[in-house]
């Protein structure tokens, strides 16, 4: 089993409450189903987040590796000949120096915890495209998985927000679970809600109206 179908294995899709009067007959107390539902949110939200990390870290390194497959690249062409190379190198974030390079069959990569080695050209071009595609194949998975669980988190609100609607309690309690979701609830939401709890009430008149005939 891959990395990704374990991460994504451990993240049970959420189900969507369709059947809300089911539901409610075999839910538990008000506070133990709402608490529930809220530490589900967490979960996918604390998971939602270390993607977003993934993803700004993979989108930072890919740059990098193209600059640096682009410098080897140079070197490459450069090799056979006899001209110096003119070029500029950074000594710390606002300060360059201008250098003149001379042809050269190997380069210096950093591999990363201050560990740096020398490859031959052809060698470090290989390792750099393999690094590339390899990161831009992750970068793809992990936008997949973060779409994966923005859609968990949504379903989840989604349910939240019908089971407060007929669950009967004070106003402030849905407020305050708006706010524990950060306002993340779209107006198609909100009118679902809306369209369920007026074809309830239908039927409750209907079912009123019947019995009193």
């Amino acid at each position: 089993m891959s990395t990704r179908q374990i991460e994504k294995s451990s993240s049970d899709p959420a189900e969507e409450l369709e059947n809300v009067d089911d539901f409610m007959s075999k839910a538990s107390s008000f506070e133990v189903t709402l608490g529930k539902f809220q530490e589900t949110v967490a979960k996918y939200k604390f998971m939602e987040f270390n993607y977003m990390n993934r993803k700004k870290g993979l989108e930072t390194r890919i740059p990098e590796i193209k600059k640096t497959l682009t410098v080897v690249e140079f070197l490459i062409s450069m090799q056979d000949s006899d001209e110096s190379i003119e070029t500029t190198f950074e000594l710390n974030d606002t300060l360059w120096a201008a250098a003149k390079v001379k042809s050269t069959k190997t380069v210096y990569l950093w591999l990363g915890a201050n560990v740096m080695l020398e490859y031959e050209l052809q060698e470090a071009k290989e390792l750099l495209e393999t690094k590339l595609s390899t990161a831009q194949s992750t970068l793809d998975f992990v936008i997949e998985d973060l779409e994966f669980m923005r859609e968990q988190i949504t379903t989840m609100e989604v349910s939240i927000l019908l089971y407060i609607k007929i669950s009967d309690k004070k106003y402030y309690i849905a407020f305050a679970v708006l706010l524990f979701l950060n306002s993340r609830f779209f107006f198609t939401d909100i009118a679902r809600v809306y369209n369920w709890d007026v074809k309830r009430r239908r039927h409750s008149k209907t079912d009123q109206s019947e019995e009193k005939s």
